[in-house]
């Protein structure tokens, strides 16, 4: 009886072994793979890199080999290649639709991130009850209960009795229900939050974020289906998880928004169906987010008079030009090493085009603090705010105020040259649709159909723009 129960168990055992699937760890800098996970790679010596992997079977090699042979095409021209327009789904936000590159595209997978709080599952949320008469949806959490879910509904007066919902971490059982419901569209919360059966790792690793977001975008490409997955960011603002997720998926979107305001900005950084750098701007009411077709209007400080360092700049988000604040306060500094702050520009092009200002135009701020701000929470990569930079410093060091109806723009070079920005005349027609009556611009961008009724003052050198001030 002893043998017989012996045997039992060592059977019971090797059966388990063998029902469990295989892992192995692979380097996420060599590439090489381990049968046990080591906290220093034996090949690169890289540390932490290694990362749990389903390790694949005899059967799936030959599966792929198969589906590889049968799905193979010779190389064809480029000429020979037939175009069709990308079929555009609207979501019924304007202002989605814009970063999306003018709607939703059937099988597209796209990765929403952002601070908590912030309102993405408010958005998405929104989405799928204004596509719900024409497309179904299924909402997938697993962060929140459904209650939580029918509550948020509530609370924004969202009418959508037909909306799927699903609590569920198991991304096998996500996919299950997803091929049964077949959904036009469906929003995955979170993916840090979701798990395969194939690994051991917790859930929110390296290894499973991969997982979860390869078989979901598999499963997009095969049914057609529109994927949002809301994805955790970490303390520098990045997508928290591999790089990896981003190249995966065919759209990512950043929600930013300052602390406090009720403006929401999405922005897109890539973009495989539209122009990436796109922007899309919400304001957070009672009823949940509503689009903001006029952003430049939210972005500019009507001030009652006229005040020191304030300029008004023309900036591009996309194929959007954007009117935005930037502020500047120059004081004397009370310490040996003044301060260089900024917030929303970068600081090191702050000190240099400090250092231009002072050898070409002769206007030193050695012993200043400097503190540039753009208004709004509005985040410029672009060189053409280099020339209202240096004009709100000196508006704030003289203590003189610009008039209120000038708009300047332009990038200035380390030899206090004026050089053009991109898409100068849709920047004065966006200008003068609001009002401006005068502009300080690098004289190359003076070309073309001019908007009537501006004083245009194109000007080469920077010496030229600080005399016009």
């Amino acid at each position: 009886m002893a043998f017989t129960r012996t045997h039992q168990r060592t059977g019971a055992l090797a059966l388990q072994m063998a029902l469990k699937p295989k892992t192995h760890y692979v380097c996420a800098e060599c590439g090489a793979t381990s049968p046990k996970w080591a906290g220093q790679c034996g090949e690169c010596g890289a540390w932490n890199s290694l990362s749990e992997q389903a390790a694949p079977t005899a059967a799936d090699t030959s599966k792929r080999a198969i589906m590889q042979y049968a799905g193979a095409q010779d190389a064809r021209r480029l000429g020979d290649v037939q175009l069709a327009d990308t079929p555009r789904l609207p979501t019924g936000m304007d202002e989605l639709d814009r970063v999306l590159g003018g709607g939703l595209v059937p099988g597209s997978v796209i990765l929403l991130g952002g601070d908590p709080g912030i309102g993405k599952s408010t958005l998405l949320l929104q989405t799928l009850v204004a596509l719900q008469p024409s497309l179904p949806g299924l909402y997938v959490t697993g962060e929140e209960s459904l209650a939580q879910i029918a509550l948020r509904a509530q609370r924004l007066n969202l009418e959508a009795a037909d909306l799927q919902l699903l609590a569920e971490t198991s991304v096998e059982r996500i996919v299950q229900q997803a091929e049964i419901l077949n959904p036009g569209v469906m929003v995955v919360d979170s993916v840090q939050t979701l798990f395969s059966d194939k690994l051991t790792a917790a859930p929110g690793s390296v290894s499973q974020v991969r997982e979860a977001a390869a078989l979901l975008t598999r499963m997009a490409k095969q049914r057609g289906i529109c994927v949002f997955i809301i994805g955790h960011v970490t303390k520098e603002g990045a997508i928290a998880g591999p790089r990896l997720l981003e190249h995966i998926v065919d759209t990512v979107l950043y929600f930013e928004g300052e602390p406090g305001s009720r403006y929401r900005l999405v922005r897109a950084v890539k973009n495989r169906f539209g122009a990436a750098n796109e922007i899309g701007v919400f304001a957070m009411t009672e009823h949940g987010l509503k689009p903001v077709s006029n952003p430049s209007a939210i972005f500019l400080s009507r001030h009652e008079e006229p005040v020191s360092g304030s300029v008004i700049m023309v900036t591009r988000e996309g194929t959007r030009p954007l009117l935005v604040e930037v502020q500047a306060l120059v004081s004397e500094s009370p310490f040996g090493q003044p301060r260089r702050v900024t917030l929303g520009l970068e600081q090191n092009r702050l000190a240099m085009l400090l250092a231009v200002m002072y050898r070409h135009g002769g206007i030193a701020m050695f012993d200043q603090d400097v503190f540039i701000n753009v208004v709004g929470g509005v985040k410029i990569s672009e060189t053409a705010a280099d020339l209202p930079l240096l004009c709100a410093a000196l508006s704030s060091l003289r203590n003189r105020p610009l008039p209120a109806d000038t708009v300047i723009f332009g990038e200035v070079g380390l030899a206090g040259e004026l050089r053009p920005v991109p898409h100068g005349l849709e920047r004065l027609r966006e200008a003068h649709k609001h009002g401006f009556k005068r502009a300080i611009v690098p004289k190359a961008n003076l070309q073309g159909s001019l908007p009537k009724g501006m004083e245009l003052h194109g000007v080469t050198r920077l010496t030229e723009a600080l005399g016009l001030l």
